[in-house]
């Protein structure tokens, strides 16, 4: 089975956000649009934890050093959401 080709124009260029949603602009000129929702992480992050996000993996993925949260363009590209947190996860804390 063949992995999928690193292409350079699918570099993060820029990351936007609504109140519902993610935004971000690839260096080909596309940009990716999906819903917060996806990310429950970044749903429920202030306006300044969103703001505070850094490229990394060579340009094709987005951190949140505030939320320790990764996004990577494959993953968008592929409509991906996060995996849901498992429920004993939730119930520690």
């Amino acid at each position: 089975m063949q992995g999928s080709e690193i292409k350079p124009g699918e570099r993060v260029k820029d990351v936007r956000f609504t109140e519902d949603t993610i935004a971000v602009d690839l260096m080909d000129g596309r940009t990716i649009i999906v819903p917060l929702v996806w990310y429950p992480s970044l749903l429920n992050a202030t306006q300044e934890q969103r703001r505070n996000w850094r490229i990394s993996g060579a340009g094709y993925g987005i951190h949140w050093p505030d939320l320790d949260e990764d996004l990577s363009t494959e993953g968008l590209l592929r409509g991906a959401p996060s995996a849901p947190e498992p429920a004993e996860a939730r119930g520690r804390g």
